[in-house]
């Protein structure tokens, strides 16, 4: 099975969360915390991406492309360590 990232703003501490859910599980696993400082693009994308979410005109197709884009940056953030 292959494993979906989630990812949450923790609006208190700046941070992005980080977690893990193979596909077809209801089972999330914490990956790790980025603080905004470390990779504040990541942290906007996320924001935006929770924005998308709470919208009241959501759209799937608008939601599923940003979430695309936090994972490839996320990708990336762990490429560069």
């Amino acid at each position: 099975m292959s494993k979906s990232l989630l990812f949450a703003i923790d609006i208190h501490t700046q941070e992005v969360i980080v977690s893990g859910s193979s596909k077809g599980s209801n089972k999330i696993n914490f990956i790790e915390r980025i603080v905004q400082s470390d990779n504040v693009m990541l942290y906007n994308a996320v924001q935006t991406l929770t924005s998308i979410s709470k919208s009241s005109n959501f759209d799937m197709d608008i939601f599923e492309s940003m979430d695309k884009v936090c994972q490839m940056m996320y990708r990336k953030h762990k490429e560069s360590k």
